[in-house]
């Protein structure tokens, strides 16, 4: 299983319209439920900086998830939205107890 971690933050005035675009990857992902992915996405306080949790099964899952109309238009539109652009970083689990996604 592979858990990665995506933090970004997009310009002043944009954490609106990026929070309608997660909510519409997340619709498409209701509809399609890809099995062997689990996803969460925050939003932190200041509004604009966001923070995506991913756990894949397999590297078929990741391509599931692109796959999806919302989200390639989400990621299309990511560097425009983006002050600071997204870095993903793999995490190596060491304990959870009735983690988020689980």
């Amino acid at each position: 299983m592979r858990r990665m971690m995506v933090r970004y933050t997009v310009k002043p005035g944009r954490g609106p319209e990026n929070t309608g675009d997660i909510e519409r990857v997340f619709a498409d992902l209701q509809r399609e439920a890809p099995e062997g992915l689990h996803y969460a996405a925050f939003r932190l306080d200041d509004g604009v900086s966001f923070v995506h949790v991913v756990s894949l099964e397999s590297e078929d899952v990741r391509g599931a998830l692109r796959a999806l109309p919302e989200f390639q238009a989400f990621l299309a539109g990511v560097a425009d939205r983006c002050e600071a652009p997204p870095v993903t970083t793999t995490l190596h689990e060491v304990g959870s107890y009735a983690a988020v996604g689980a």
